[in-house]
């Protein structure tokens, strides 16, 4: 391959069942890529379209080499397809027994004396007489890398090469590949990154049919973020547990976590709120939207207590009736809040671990001996975040966006019936931001802790939180 792969603005749809949109693209012949995502982004589908796959309904795709080797589930579930096929001409009476390994692996080989190394490595030499669709899934999919590394392709596309080989087909496999890095282009598409070889030299990051992410491997921040962020989309790790020391006193289950009713806010001549009712269910989760000046940061301090105007409006939180004694925070023990306010006080000294340690005593850094469970549960939060390498890393070193993720799992760590992110993606790069919705979309998921979202725009939406209320500025 001497030119470039150039996709430009392309949108290809394949049989209506999926579509990848507005890819913007270039591979040049020195690069080998990774396409990585969560499952159902379109990775497969990305890589396939420099197969010839699918309908391209706008844009433009040049520079694609004339020989593309392909192995994929999808390519792998077209053979059998085929050999079925087959059996439906019912031309003879006797039972088809279908094409045998040999013949789909030797007819039309551009490299015999390869296929029939790899096929000695691959452990294949006894079933060459088998018939194809008599093979295994991890069988065929030998094969089918047998057939696509002996075809002498221009390009090579391994769709989860590693997936279903045994220990040692997969340490042969990875050696090959890396002995044949000088002669041809690559690019794998991997769920996981502790699969990726360490000949790759750029990472392409798809999300919902979309290029989000294109990553040179040399850049060691962008790098390290999106092995976070795809850590944090793919992990089967959870949110860890609460501390049963830390325990907060049990609400009523039966009454809403915040109802407000017709709530009026004013100051002066100036309605900010009017006639406004809403209420919060416990595990329901809801996104607060708005421009500046509608009053949304009005609202968080009635559900606080930090408003003067919530003595004087109808506003029941976690069982108190706001006005009959209560404290701010008798209140608050139930609210986990993380605001860009927050992170600007937060500009003591002290380690990562410590940061998260904190929401257990509600304090800007450490000033009590922490205990052993504290400590544990720390740890799994650091391992959720992808951050376990920086338990001791001073907080005010860390990039914004790490520091918002510490912030977020210091709020969590005493399960807080109600988690408020003011604002949580405000001053984050894209990336960034995206670490950190894919964060609270573990929490959501979790479903231990009710999530409000505020933000400016109500189309920006996080899967998970399925209840909006959208504010517009008086006037």
């Amino acid at each position: 391959m001497t030119a470039s792969i150039c996709l430009q603005n392309l949108t290809v749809n394949f049989d209506d069942r999926f579509k990848l949109s507005e890819i913007d693209w270039s591979i040049t012949s020195d690069q080998h890529w990774v396409i990585t995502g969560t499952n159902g982004a379109g990775k497969s589908a990305l890589g396939a379209v420099l197969a010839g796959a699918g309908e391209i309904e706008s844009g433009t795709l040049s520079g694609v080499p004339g020989k593309v080797g392909l192995v994929s589930f999808e390519a792998q579930a077209e053979l059998i397809a085929q050999e079925l096929k087959k059996d439906d001409a019912d031309i003879m009476d006797v039972i088809a027994e279908g094409t045998p390994v040999r013949e789909m692996i030797f007819n039309d080989c551009a490299d015999p004396d390869l296929a029939s190394e790899l096929v000695e490595k691959f452990g294949l030499t006894g079933l060459l007489d088998r018939a194809f669709r008599k093979l295994s899934t991890g069988e065929t999919r030998k094969m089918m890398l047998i057939r696509a590394l002996s075809s002498k392709p221009d390009l090579l596309i391994l769709d989860e090469p590693f997936d279903g080989l045994d220990a040692n087909t997969l340490v042969m496999l990875q050696e090959h590949l890396a002995a044949i890095v000088d002669d041809v282009p690559m690019i794998l598409v991997l769920n996981r990154f502790d699969e990726m070889p360490a000949f790759i030299t750029h990472v392409a990051y798809v999300d919902k049919g979309r290029l989000s992410h294109t990553v040179d491997r040399q850049d060691e921040t962008a790098f390290n973020e999106l092995y976070q962020l795809l850590h944090l989309k793919t992990t089967d790790l959870d949110v860890p547990e609460a501390d049963p020391a830390s325990k907060l006193p049990d609400l009523d289950p039966a009454q809403p976590l915040v109802k407000l009713k017709n709530i009026r806010v004013k100051y002066g001549d100036d309605v900010i709120i009017d006639g406004l009712d809403w209420t919060i269910e416990r595990g329901q989760h809801w996104q607060l939207s708005g421009p500046n000046g509608s009053g949304k940061t009005c609202l968080l301090s009635l559900i606080t207590g930090d408003h003067p105007q919530c003595y004087v409006n109808d506003i029941f939180v976690f069982g108190f009736q706001r006005g009959n004694g209560e404290s701010i925070w008798q209140i608050k023990q139930f609210i986990g809040y993380v605001s860009t306010a927050l992170q600007w006080e937060y500009r003591v000294s002290t380690s990562c671990k410590n940061v998260i340690i904190s929401g257990f005593y509600d304090s800007i850094g450490m000033y009590t001996k922490s205990t052993d469970k504290q400590k544990e549960i720390a740890d799994q939060w650091l391992a959720l975040l992808g951050m376990s390498d920086r338990a001791d890393q001073p907080f005010n070193k860390l990039s914004y966006g790490d520091q918002r993720l510490l912030l977020i799992a210091r709020a969590m760590v005493k399960h807080p019936p109600l988690l408020i992110l003011d604002e949580p993606c405000l001053g984050l790069d894209d990336m960034n931001r995206q670490l950190v919705l894919a964060l609270i979309e573990k929490i959501c998921e979790a479903k231990n802790t009710t999530v409000l979202y505020v933000n400016h725009h109500a189309e920006d939406q996080i899967a998970g939180i399925e209840n909006f209320l959208a504010l517009s500025k008086a006037g």
